[in-house]
């Protein structure tokens, strides 16, 4: 009867991000999160590493068990545990757009870095590249095409994609985001929402005609230098606007420290910051 009862809702439980939680699991700079509902055992998203499969033993979560993997973004602190994953699971079909694997890249005056995933996951047979928009089934759906730019993180302007040794700025079209339909509650699952949260929410909008119940995302606003006046305005006004809907906000990775705090003090208990190991708790 208990197990019955647990499985009326929906488990939502992050096996990796920047911070350390109140469990003993390890944190890097990277994002997974293990999702379960009445049907389905699905990942979002492995980490920049292995680290998540160690996290989620110690929390109990059996990946053998899951069903499905979705790449939230062709960048290498959401894949880099993909190779190990499917060492260990080889059955679990991983969903990414068919562009997620091409040469990204941070790049600027001081530096050039290669952010993409490794190219061996494109090798793998259990991968499933996406066009658009896809159905999986009456649960789960996937969707990208986001192309707004309102209130766009500032940051993004420093990520490129190389293509025959030219660098061009990256549009995010590798970008794809999972809404989970569990119990009449919708839930949107972002990864960095590089095309910016504001934008996501619209498209979603479009497509459902309401705002989701719940948001789960970073917000990429992290940043190693020092903010501006632009930056912070920005991040005031996205805050702004987010309090002004019915949906509750789960944040963490690269949505930054400082940029959390600003849009806590203006959206108090609707934003909630998640940790590594963390569980989250749809009200």
């Amino acid at each position: 009867m208990y197990a019955g009862l647990w499985r009326q809702k929906m488990k939502i439980i992050n096996l990796v991000e920047n911070t350390q939680g109140s469990s003993c699991c390890g944190f890097e700079h990277g994002l997974s999160f293990y999702v379960e509902t009445l049907k389905h055992k699905i990942l979002v998203d492995t980490g920049a590493t292995e680290l998540f499969l160690l996290n989620a033993e110690k929390l109990g979560v059996d990946l053998r068990q899951v069903e499905m993997v979705f790449l939230s973004h062709g960048h290498y602190d959401h894949a880099g545990g993909i190779l190990a994953f499917a060492d260990r699971n080889p059955s679990a079909l991983i969903f990414m757009q068919s562009t997620a694997g091409e040469a990204y890249y941070h790049k600027n005056d001081a530096m050039e870095r290669y952010i993409g995933i490794d190219r061996r996951i494109m090798e793998l047979p259990q991968l499933k590249l996406i066009e658009g928009d896809k159905r999986i089934d009456e649960e789960l759906f996937l969707f990208s095409g986001v192309t707004g730019r309102r209130l766009w993180p500032a940051g993004n302007r420093e990520l490129k994609i190389n293509r025959e040794g030219k660098f061009i700025q990256d549009e995010f079209v590798h970008e794809q985001y999972l809404v989970v339909e569990e119990n009449g509650k919708k839930i949107l699952i972002s990864g960095c929402a590089h095309n910016g949260i504001l934008n996501i929410l619209e498209k979603y909008c479009e497509i459902y005609g309401a705002e989701p119940d719940a948001v789960i995302s970073g917000f990429h606003m992290r940043k190693k230098s020092d903010y501006t006046e632009e930056d912070l305005t920005v991040i005031k006004e996205i805050a702004k606007e987010l309090k002004q809907t019915e949906t509750k906000y789960y944040t963490g990775h690269c949505t930054g420290e400082l940029p959390y705090q600003i849009m806590k003090e203006c959206m108090g208990e609707q934003l909630l910051y998640v940790h590594s190991g963390d569980e989250i708790t749809l009200s």
